[in-house]
């Protein structure tokens, strides 16, 4: 099968910071109901879950309750706040994508519900479908054959013919490395795992899944580097890692989301992935964002600026879990709501108003942290004009990190960033780990495998051939 890219992005699709808001792509994307993403409204997208509990034959019964009760609450609540459109996402569990009648069951619940408040109310919607990754769950993973892999995509196109608009996925590939790269703040490891291990199996996956949006008519959306850079976000803030080793590992995570682009997914971009806007300056795709809303999920220091430049609005994920006022999934749907109503009415008095909007989200968040920072769409746009310089993807990986340190100094240096004493020494410990990195790519697998325990991976799966070297060490 051929892996090479579809398309490639020399130059930046935004092309000034006036251009560069909440709402507008310049490759906006249509759906086959009408809907256009990217097209000067944002939609709130929201995502549910089920509350604690085992998944099996037995309790598939209340499995399909569940998320019956959900679709029916959230819908009803966007149709009794005139919300312009929404987008469901259906992140399926583990075992629900690992038994694909199950997945492709419950993906049927909520489309079949979409279309009929479409039908009787008007209220156009759009369903995202996202598998789950499952190849990790055997270790070490099989990333390329395998009945786990088998199942996932299998999963992809029986719910993309059962009426799934949007396909994403969360993928995982050099995970295993750079697991180990956060919890030691190795950075050389990171960008390994990234540029690599991450970029060659994401033009493996994302050529099946474009394949797959073609032949049943979806769209392919976007990947993201939820298992990668938000681990590194939610170690950030639990104090155990550095906010600037976070910030650099957002940046770093850029050239391998964008290897879904380059592979022919069209956006809207994948919500938790928080480099989209850098997807979004470069490739021109709309892209979903998530922030304060998304509290319901995780924390994070990125709350207003992750909705200056974002085309849908999402809340993460969100269990089925009573409260007060509503189950939690209808709240999430009322917030979003209330958010994309907002930015809505300032874009709708005049783009001065947007952008005023964007840089009051993007201000209040961007002095107080360095992750926040390297999300300010000026920042965005002068890395990204360097990024799309470069062809190969282990190269800019090792670009943006080099270049995430420059900014995050020089905003230091200029009191635009906030960055605490004990933490100022981790960029010169990261800059000098970047130095150390060759190059040239093989040179830099030849290089770091002695550091690297291959028993938990599987190089060939990546198409890595290890020494001889360390297959001696490995068997011992």
């Amino acid at each position: 099968m051929d892996y090479k890219p579809v398309k490639t992005f020399g130059e930046l699709a935004v092309k000034s910071l006036d251009d560069f808001v909440y709402g507008i792509a310049p490759h906006p994307v249509r759906a086959k109901n009408g809907m256009v993403i990217g097209g000067g409204t944002v939609y709130p997208e929201i995502n549910m879950t089920l509350p604690p509990m085992n998944i099996d034959e037995s309790t598939m019964p209340e499995v399909r309750r569940q998320y019956a009760e959900m679709i029916e609450g959230i819908l009803k609540r966007a149709k009794d706040l005139y919300a312009p459109g929404i987008i469901v996402e259906l992140e399926l569990l583990p075992e629900t994508t690992m038994k694909p009648k199950w997945g492709i069951e419950i993906n049927k619940i909520l489309r079949d519900k979409m279309y009929e408040y479409e039908d009787k109310y008007g209220l156009k919607s759009l369903l995202r479908c996202t598998p789950n990754d499952t190849r990790e769950i055997l270790r070490p993973p099989l990333m390329r054959r395998g009945e786990l892999l088998e199942n996932m995509f299998i999963t992809f196109e029986k719910c993309a013919e059962a009426g799934a608009d949007i396909l994403s996925i969360e993928s995982t590939g050099g995970k295993e490395v750079h697991d180990e790269a956060l919890v030691t703040c190795n950075i050389r490891k990171a960008i390994f795992a990234l540029g690599v291990l991450g970029a060659r199996d994401m033009r493996f996956l994302w050529s099946n899944i474009v394949r797959i949006a073609e032949r049943t008519g979806s769209i392919a959306g976007g990947d993201t580097a939820c298992g990668f850079a938000n681990t590194a976000l939610a170690l950030a803030e639990q104090g155990m890692i550095p906010r600037v080793f976070a910030a650099v590992d957002r940046v770093a995570t850029i050239p391998r989301s964008l290897v879904a682009l380059e592979m022919g997914a069209t956006g809207p971009d994948k919500d938790c992935g928080y480099e989209g806007p850098y997807m979004k300056a470069i490739a021109g795709v709309p892209i979903s964002m998530e922030g304060k809303t998304a509290a319901c999920a995780h924390l994070s220091a990125i709350g207003n600026i992750a909705a200056c430049v974002c085309d849908m609005w999402s809340n993460e994920s969100v269990q089925n879990v009573k409260l007060l006022s509503a189950p939690a999934p209808v709240v999430s749907t009322e917030q979003l709501i209330y958010d994309c109503r907002l930015m809505n009415e300032a874009a709708a008095d005049g783009r001065s108003f947007a952008l005023k909007m964007r840089d009051w989200l993007a201000d209040s968040d961007s002095r107080l942290d360095p992750q926040a920072y390297v999300l300010k769409p000026g920042i965005v746009l002068e890395i990204s004009q360097e990024l799309v310089k470069e062809k190969d993807a282990f190269i800019a990986t090792k670009k943006a990190a080099a270049l995430a340190v420059e900014v995050i100094k020089r905003g230091m240096a200029q009191g635009k960033v906030l960055v605490s004493p004990r933490e100022k020494k981790w960029l010169d410990i990261i800059s000098s780990q970047i130095e150390t990195i060759p190059d040239d790519g093989e040179e830099f697998w030849y290089e770091i495998q002695k550091e690297l325990d291959i028993e938990k991976w599987r190089p060939e799966e990546y198409d890595l051939e290890v020494t001889t070297a360390q297959v001696a060490s490995a068997g011992k």
